[in-house]
């Protein structure tokens, strides 16, 4: 193999590069933020930031509202254009349904409820209990 060769199919990249690479974030630290915030997971575990990817593995990104598994199709370690960066990964099947299902049940209640005050510690609890209540429900 030449060295051109080798440098255009990396053998290991990072997590937090890969995704910076495919654009789901605008920078590595944010992408080590929400890594280590536990809004990202690797093949069902939480993820590292230092973990290796490896093609086929399936990543869980919550982004937003939204939460999308995606399978890591190639291996890149330089951010370019977005259309070079959807050809890294494949949304599941199953994650499209789920977010097109969301979406609907949004539509349905007539968008986002806004509040006049942020809630209390009391009222976030709620909100989490009634997030994991209705998103169990549709697995």
């Amino acid at each position: 193999m030449s060295k051109a060769e080798k440098q255009s199919t990396p053998q290991a990249v990072r997590l937090d590069k890969w995704l910076w690479a495919a654009r789901f974030y605008k920078t590595r630290s944010l992408c080590k933020d929400a890594i280590d915030g536990g809004k990202v997971t690797y093949n069902g575990a939480k993820g590292k930031a230092s973990r290796n990817v490896e093609v086929g593995a399936l990543i869980g990104l919550r982004l937003g509202w939204d939460e999308k598994v995606v399978k890591v199709l190639a291996i890149s370690e330089q951010r370019r254009g977005a259309p070079e960066a959807q050809m890294l990964y494949e949304e599941t099947p199953e994650s499209i349904e789920k977010r097109e299902k969301r979406s609907l049940q949004n539509k349905s209640f007539g968008g986002r409820i806004m509040s006049d005050h942020k809630p209390n510690k009391k009222e976030r609890r709620d909100i989490r209990q009634l997030k994991k209540d209705i998103f169990s429900d549709q697995d």
